[in-house]
């Protein structure tokens, strides 16, 4: 509700009715989408790995239903795409995040890993969702704009970064009139970011990026979630990316 000249206007919920499942859901951007998608009215269905995190953040946002199991195991993910028992609008996937290794330090299997597992987890997931989701609806995918600068310490990173965009763009067109998108954000302040430094390192990495930062703060899940949110809202959106950093990739 908001008011405008003292007089109360009522906004109806924009996704009221539809369901998002989240996968990797139990923390960071999935959580907070799926805390957001509530406020507008959906119903949502969580999965990750954890059975007993997973367990509390469906009780957090008042999930409809939540299944454990990692994303990776094909079988699995399409076991659970098959027995959702009515149709869906909305996926959101998130993911572990790049792995920073120098190119001449890694085997050939982490570089297929680092580069093909995004790419598959996507395909498999939209592969898996499509058949149980509503014309119209929206699978979003999520990348990064750090990778997008070259650098020896971000390795392959960079390359995988890359290939998101058009591989977003081209599942948009195959899956049409499902809709497809990619949100491609900076640093998050989420526990995943949190593992990739030590507790004075994640402090000072803050304090830097309130300092640098156009926006003057630290981009949080709530800013991702809200993005997430309107991608699924807005229709007329497809195969495009859209970043969310805060102006990082400028200053950086």
């Amino acid at each position: 509700m908001t008011t405008t000249g003292g007089a109360a206007i009522h906004r109806e919920p924009e996704l009221l009715g539809q369901t998002v499942v989240l996968i990797g859901g139990s923390a960071g951007i999935g959580l907070e989408t799926a805390r957001r998608a509530r406020t507008e009215g959906t119903e949502v269905v969580l999965t990750g790995r954890n059975a007993e995190r997973l367990k509390q953040a469906t009780l957090d946002v008042g999930g409809r239903s939540a299944a454990a199991f990692d994303v990776n195991d094909a079988p699995a993910l399409k076991r659970f795409f098959d027995e959702l028992p009515e149709l869906i609008d909305h996926v959101l996937v998130t993911g572990p995040g790049p792995t920073y290794v120098p190119l001449l330090e890694m085997t050939g299997d982490q570089v297929r890993r680092e580069v093909g597992d995004h790419l598959e987890l996507g395909l498999e997931v939209a592969r898996n969702a499509a058949p149980k989701m509503r014309l119209g609806g929206t699978l979003l995918l999520m990348g990064g704009t750090g990778g997008r600068k070259i650098s020896r310490e971000l390795g392959i990173a960079s390359a995988a970064t890359a290939a998101l965009p058009p591989f977003t763009a081209a599942l948009a067109l195959e899956l049409a009139p499902i809709r497809v998108n990619l949100i491609a954000a900076g640093f998050v302040d989420t526990p995943l970011s949190a593992s990739y430094f030590s507790a004075g390192g994640l402090e000072a990495r803050r304090d830097e990026l309130r300092r640098t930062l156009p926006i003057r703060r630290v981009v949080g899940p709530a800013d991702v979630a809200a993005l997430a949110v309107h991608l699924m809202t807005n229709t007329a959106l497809t195969g495009a990316t859209y970043d969310i950093d805060g102006g990082q990739q400028f200053v950086s």
